[in-house]
């Protein structure tokens, strides 16, 4: 595994997780009903809106009209003022000599001139006076007659209408509630097909799959020689090595259908739903056969049963019962492959885990070096590269990077290309990228004073003299006091060949190599800190678990006194301590033992090649950033010969 011990209140830096290709496009869901009420509500709103306002307009028009008495228009008469009267039933139009225009009523049973004579007006007054006789009607006699009362009644109907259509939606709604939420790929789709040609680095994973994709070809030589194939295919592996890649590869490969749902798309909060989900999965699926079925993070639904967590009949367990039964109700001759993936397999049911469920189990580990090469190029198709791109160098130095890792990492390439206004991507773009990965982008605005910038750098070449000398540590590859992530300093180590098992005299120095920043803080300048704190935490944690799992202390023998995982408490790990005060007393008792003789073994170090430890820290402070072939330079100058791959070997 890869190692960068960091400094000045940093945390220990972890490869950032990323979606492995094809994660991010699974496909159309399955289309179901949809609730399109809201939308009606919108446009009946909008037209009720419309017709108000014309309303209002059309009101607001008649409005502006002033309305004068009849006496006041007799007046205006004998003034020689009015021009013409419009007669519409009782109502009047009168325009002035200056064609202002006013409204007066005259008497319903009443001619015009009759009222006119009654006001004192004579014949002769009103006879040079224009008067036009109009017949009510059209539409805009009707609507403003009728408007008052249509317009309120149409707004009651729209209103119960709405709330009728929203009654049967909510029972469409709570039909549909209990269907399934998976999304199909569709072997005819080229832009999300996914073969065993995407996939690198699983060699092995990918030999086990190929009956898989054999049998969904052609199941009849299976069926015919009486063999039955296993109806559930477990994948298990480290967040981000291609599970989910694997299981669209395997239905790419075969060309069926295949429906993928995540574990926690069953849980809900009524009891019911997810297993109703889940009988409405295998029921689609059936009517596709042959297909695939890919359940992520079944550990969602598959926790062990029987642990007390959410009573005996809590909706986990009754979804969980349920995938028991559809599993376990195949019919040989239905061709439909269950796969599931988890990085959890210790936590999963027994029953899920027996023959006849998922009794297929594949391991998918992280890449080897020849495998982290395969992953780069295929993550390389669509890139231009440079000349000097050697993607075995990237591959060599990217120990411990599972296949979403390599991903991001040459995606992260392109962007500081194309930042730089580059066509290509080169391969100092990719050493760059190694880091971002790793530790996070650097952060140029936090700088560090001159004092903290020498601690720093004395904490720096305390981790890295201590790693060149001990015998087992991985060598160093670059040291650097160039704040990235959360770190203000970083040494990067880095093994020279893959390893898969770990010894006890490794973990010793890597504990001593820890506790080198320390030290050298305290042997320098006489005080501590906050530096060192995820030093302390990273090894005092590697301590206890060579006591307590490995069976790496000579006092307490060969006993595991504690397991992989615990329980989670207001999200920090707890484990049930199965043993008695008393030994845990003397688990504490050997874990400072170890890390008092680290310390010590640092502290010799440091004191006898002090003046290494000066010169490395004095060129930090200068250029901020040392390779691997500087710094071992600085070592031939003060005595200590660099490792090589041969050193290495003769160890192990």
């Amino acid at each position: 595994m890869n190692n960068a011990s960091s400094g000045k209140g940093s945390k220990k830096p972890t490869s950032p997780k990323k979606t492995p290709p094809g994660f991010g496009k699974r496909g159309p869901r399955i289309k179901r009903p949809q609730n399109k009420y809201g939308g009606n509500f919108t446009l009946s709103l909008i037209a009720a809106l419309i017709v108000l306002t014309i309303y209002s307009f059309m009101t607001s028009q008649s409005g502006d009209v002033e309305d004068i008495s009849l006496s006041t228009l007799a007046s205006d008469i004998k003034s020689e003022l009015v021009e013409e009267i419009t007669v519409q039933g009782d109502t009047l139009t009168i325009v002035y000599t200056d064609e202002t225009k006013k409204k007066a009523k005259k008497e319903p049973d009443s001619s015009l001139s009759t009222t006119l004579v009654n006001y004192g007006l004579t014949p002769d007054e009103f006879a040079s006076v224009s008067i036009l006789v109009e017949n009510e009607g059209g539409f805009r006699f009707w609507f403003f007659s009728l408007a008052p009362i249509l317009v309120p009644l149409l707004l009651i109907v729209v209103f119960i209408w709405y709330l009728s259509r929203q009654v049967k939606g909510a029972g469409v709604q709570a039909f549909t509630f209990g269907q399934s939420k998976a999304r199909l790929i569709d072997p005819k789709d080229k832009v999300q097909r996914v073969t065993f040609a995407d996939v690198a680095g699983a060699k092995e994973a990918k030999e086990e799959l190929t009956e898989i994709v054999d049998f969904l070809k052609n199941p009849k030589k299976f069926l015919d020689i009486g063999a039955t194939i296993p109806k559930g295919v477990l994948m298990m592996g480290a967040p981000g090595t291609g599970k989910t890649l694997l299981g669209r590869a395997v239905a790419g490969e075969a060309g069926v259908p295949f429906f993928s749902i995540s574990g926690s798309e069953f849980v809900e909060m009524f009891v019911g739903v997810g297993a109703s989900r889940v009988r409405d999965l295998f029921k689609m699926a059936k009517a596709s056969a042959p297909a695939i079925i890919f359940v992520d993070e079944i550990d969602a639904v598959g926790r062990v049963r029987g642990t007390g967590v959410g009573g005996g009949n809590d909706e986990r367990e009754q979804t969980l019962n349920q995938i028991l039964v559809e599993m376990d109700g195949f019919e040989p001759t239905e061709k439909v492959i269950v796969m599931a993936a988890t990085n959890r397999p210790d936590v999963l049911d027994p029953a899920l885990l027996r023959p006849g469920r998922f009794d297929r189990r594949v391991t998918i580990d992280l890449p080897d070096r020849d495998g982290r090469e395969e992953i780069l190029k295929i993550h390389a198709r669509k890139k231009p590269l440079a000349e000097d791109v050697n993607l075995r160098v990237i591959a060599e130095r990217t120990p411990g990077f599972s296949g979403a890792d390599l991903q991001s990492l040459m995606n992260e390439g392109a962007i500081l290309a194309a930042r730089e206004d580059r066509k290509k991507v080169s391969q100092f773009d990719l050493v760059r990228s190694i880091e971002k990965v790793m530790l996070g982008p650097e952060r140029k605005t936090h700088l560090l004073n001159k004092k903290e910038k020498e601690v720093t750098a004395y904490h720096e070449a305390g981790h890295a003299l201590i790693a060149s000398v001990l015998p087992y540590a991985d060598p160093v590859h670059k040291i650097s006091i160039i704040s990235r992530g959360r770190a203000a300093g970083y040494t990067l180590k880095l093994p020279l060949e893959d390893k898969k098992m770990q010894s006890k005299k490794e973990f010793l120095d890597d504990i001593a190599v820890s506790l080198g920043g320390y030290v050298a803080e305290r042997m320098v300048f006489g005080d501590l800190t906050t530096g060192p704190s995820n030093d302390l935490q990273v090894l005092t944690s590697l301590a206890r678990d060579m006591v307590t799992k490995y069976g790496m202390s000579d006092k307490m023998g060969p006993v595991a006194l504690e397991g992989e995982g615990g329980k989670a408490l207001f999200g920090r790990g707890v484990n049930e301590k199965e043993y008695s005060e008393r030994v845990s007393a003397e688990i504490d008792a050997e874990v400072k033992q170890i890390v008092d003789e680290a310390y010590a073994k640092a502290t010799t170090i440091l004191t006898d090649h002090r003046k290494a430890l000066d010169a490395i820290s004095a060129k930090l402070m200068e250029v901020e950033t040392l390779e691997r072939d500087e710094f071992e330079k600085l070592l031939v100058v003060h005595g200590i010969e660099p490792k090589k791959k041969q050193d290495i070997e003769h160890q192990t």
